[in-house]
């Protein structure tokens, strides 16, 4: 299986590409009706979700300030699972709350993991490699 531990930093990227997509279709679909399909981004609290779902998906694809958003993005959904599907019953495959504990999770360890090798994050702040002091 060590084999497979060089595709781990491209497998990464194309997760976090996808799953950040598919959020950011989510906040797409309330604020600006595309793809189509959408409810409406509603009020209050949902209207400001559905910006987090838009940009904070965007950001977690490119993986630009990634941390933060994967953050963020992890707590709108765990607000999203007990004030709208927890109402439905215990159990997420009841109370169809699968996607929200999903998203929710997925973006906690994106926070934790980090933006990974092929990032936006890794482009724009690359660390300069340390030089070592002229010994005398």
């Amino acid at each position: 299986m060590n084999s497979l531990n060089r595709f781990a930093a491209p497998v990464y990227c194309i997760m976090r590409l996808i799953v950040g997509l598919l959020f950011a279709c989510h906040g797409g679909q309330k604020l600006l009706g595309f793809p189509p399909g959408g409810h409406g981004a509603g009020e209050g609290i949902m209207y400001f979700g559905a910006w987090i779902e838009l940009v904070g998906g965007l950001l977690i694809a490119f993986g630009l300030v990634t941390r933060v958003a994967a953050l963020i993005s992890s707590g709108e959904m765990a607000v999203a699972y007990f004030m709208v599907h927890a109402k439905g019953g215990l159990y997420p495959i009841v109370n169809h709350g699968e996607p929200a504990v999903f998203y929710c999770f997925v973006f906690l360890f994106i926070f934790f993991y980090g933006p990974g090798r092929f990032s936006l994050d890794a482009l724009l702040f690359r660390r300069q490699p340390a030089t070592l002091a002229a010994t005398a």
